[in-house]
């Protein structure tokens, strides 16, 4: 399905508190429920990344002096304009993840635990103090910013990931330039915009678009000296390597997806249960995500079949419909590899119980 260009949003990278447009390369924003383009998203070169980072290094000093209790309030300000108005956030990551309403909501809770966590850094950023360590020696401990921070965040979790990891930072007193996964863009951007009215100040918090290039540029730049990441195994990998190449703190958190193990007492219907949900919600993509389900002893047909007859009762729809248990898959493109899975199961001598 297409838009008409009325239908379609320009969107923008977000530095120093002004939507700049960078028209080099652009990307497409989809509903992964209709195939619709939503948006068109600019992608930033090193240029556009330099600029976002001059914002960021300017605004440092200002931010790494300001009271511990101003950056709390901050963040006392920004959980009351989340909570207010979580239904239209909740609303954008449908729109663009396809993960339902209230699969949407609980990402939000999870996200505020952390602001929460952060309105607390008033004890949190407490040093340590030890008297006579050795003879006439005493030691202190401080905790200081690193300085400008980048962000890399992954597309199953566009509001949780950047509130875990940008809160954290802009807390501790670093300024951030945050890159969200180019197929979800819009929630971070309503999240900046809740910092700004929130009393952050400009410069503070930058967003930037962009893919492969936009984010080499970051691990490239001298002056961003730190570096966090969610996304997939090789890419946390990759990002790892160069990163710490170039000097940089990382933090790089590669895919991971859980196995459940079914002992042969377990209450099959509360395992048959479990394993539909680890496994349909947010259609699979999430890192709590069941991928492999093992049966121990012989309960295995048994799991099986209730298994089975649980998944036609999964309700696949538009996640804003209500009732829905799983929305869309991210892209026609990771549709396509998982019905490959499903049809190429059979020849490789597995029994396909439910076929969608």
């Amino acid at each position: 399905m297409t838009s008409t260009l009325n239908d379609i949003e320009t969107l923008h990278h977000l530095i120093g508190g002004e939507a700049i447009s960078t028209a080099n390369r652009t990307g497409a924003v989809y509903n992964p429920a209709t195939g619709e383009q939503t948006g068109t998203l600019p992608f930033a070169d090193a240029t556009t990344l330099g600029h976002a980072v001059d914002i960021a290094a300017a605004a440092l000093p200002g931010w790494r002096a300001t009271g511990m209790a101003k950056r709390a309030n901050i963040m006392f300000n920004l959980r009351q304009i989340i909570v207010a108005r979580r239904a239209e956030l909740a609303a954008i990551v449908t729109a663009e993840h396809g993960k339902v309403l209230d699969d949407a909501d609980g990402e939000i809770t999870r996200g505020l635990e952390n602001v929460e966590f952060c309105a607390g850094l008033v004890h949190h950023m407490k040093g340590e103090s030890l008297e006579q360590a050795s003879t006439g020696v005493d030691v202190s401990q401080i905790r200081q910013p690193v300085g400008v921070v980048a962000c890399v965040t992954p597309f199953n979790f566009p509001v949780m990931v950047p509130l875990w990891m940008v809160t954290t930072a802009i807390a501790a007193g670093n300024t951030v330039i945050l890159k969200p996964s180019e197929k979800v863009p819009s929630a971070v951007l309503w999240l900046a915009e809740a910092f700004r009215e929130a009393g952050l100040p400009d410069g503070v918090l930058n967003v930037v678009h962009g893919d492969k290039e936009t984010v080499d540029a970051i691990l490239d730049e001298p002056r961003i000296k730190a570096v966090s990441f969610v996304g997939s195994t090789p890419i946390a990998k990759s990002i790892y390597t160069r990163a710490a190449a170039n000097g940089k703190r990382v933090q790089a958190l590669g895919g991971a997806k859980n196995h459940m193990v079914v002992m042969p007492d377990a209450d099959l219907d509360a395992a048959a249960d479990a394993a539909i949900s680890a496994g349909y919600g947010a259609a699979g993509e999430r890192c709590m995500a069941v991928s492999v389900v093992v049966a121990v002893g012989d309960i295995a047909d048994d799991l099986v079949a209730r298994i089975g007859q649980r998944i036609k009762d999964v309700k696949v729809c538009d996640g804003t419909t209500p009732g829905a248990d799983m929305g869309p898959v991210i892209t026609a493109a990771s549709k396509q590899r998982i019905e490959g899975f499903v049809a190429g199961a059979a020849a490789e001598g597995a029994t396909v119980v439910v076929d969608g």
